[in-house]
């Protein structure tokens, strides 16, 4: 036969200075943080008249090749406009750095020499520092003064499986799985207060997505940030190729529109 639950009775100094300090020490450091990442962010740079127009050739053959299916561009004109494309895409005219000399292959821009991805890393390991060394303190502070504490019980029944995520620290193997030690209330409040981050702060704040960067390594967090570069010479060539593709699925949709339009009135 199972023994029978014992019942605890928990002293209410323990909710007044335990339970609700690690709650509101928690949700002040979230607001806090969100503040310091938006100090440390530094404007985003306006990029040079050459690289925008870099992009936007990219982009404008992107939108060319996405209508070829059923275009309402002329088939002379979407010709035209295909060809010339390609032929800059071939010459390298719309490049930042002017056309390629010969056929020397082109090497990407070292980011540990580029000024824009030294400050795009150093700005990622900021806002990694500024997610990481708050929640260290908190866990040091929690598990200095308040280790062993048993801090709520939630009202609802969990199977045993729950054990080892409420019960952090406490090692009593008889105990309801119902009841939560004060280290493990940290880890609920550190992953649950994101709902309460997002009513303060907004959809867009630094203190929800605290979670998330914690999780993250630091070389994946390194790979997203910006100032990566792009070997537009590789892009455009690829482009070029693409458009040579869509022009053989080329349609116009303005063609056969007066059969079509009669045929829909049933004047046909």
């Amino acid at each position: 036969m199972s023994s029978p639950a014992v019942s605890l009775y928990l002293d209410p100094q323990i909710r007044d200075w335990v339970l609700f300090p690690i709650t509101l020490v928690m949700i002040l450091v979230g607001i806090l943080r969100h503040y310091v990442v938006l100090l440390l962010q530094s404007p985003p740079k306006k990029l040079a008249r050459a690289a925008i127009r870099e992009q936007r050739a990219l982009i404008r053959s992107q939108i060319l090749r996405a209508t070829s299916a059923n275009s309402p561009i002329p088939p002379s004109y979407y010709r035209s406009i295909s060809s010339r494309l390609a032929a800059a895409f071939e010459a390298g005219t719309y490049l930042k750095d002017g056309p390629s000399e010969g056929d020397a292959p082109s090497t990407p821009a070292n980011p540990m020499t580029d000024p824009a991805a030294m400050d795009g890393m150093m700005a990622g390991m900021k806002t990694q520092m500024v997610m990481m060394v708050p929640q260290m303190v908190i866990m040091g502070w929690i598990n200095f003064f308040f280790q062993g504490f048993v801090l709520i019980k939630l009202p609802f029944p969990l199977t045993l499986g729950f054990k080892s995520m409420l019960q952090r620290g406490i090692e009593t193997p008889d105990m309801d799985v119902r009841w939560v030690s004060s280290l493990s209330w940290y880890f609920l409040n550190f992953f649950g207060l994101n709902g309460l981050y997002r009513l303060i702060l907004g959809n867009d704040n630094s203190a929800a997505d605290a979670s998330q960067t914690m999780m993250a390594s630091p070389f994946a967090a390194g790979a997203n940030q910006p100032g990566q570069p792009q070997d537009y010479v590789k892009l455009f060539k690829a482009e070029k190729d693409n458009l040579a593709f869509a022009e053989g699925l080329y349609s116009w949709m303005g063609d056969d529109v007066e059969t079509r339009l009669l045929r829909k009135h049933g004047k046909l």
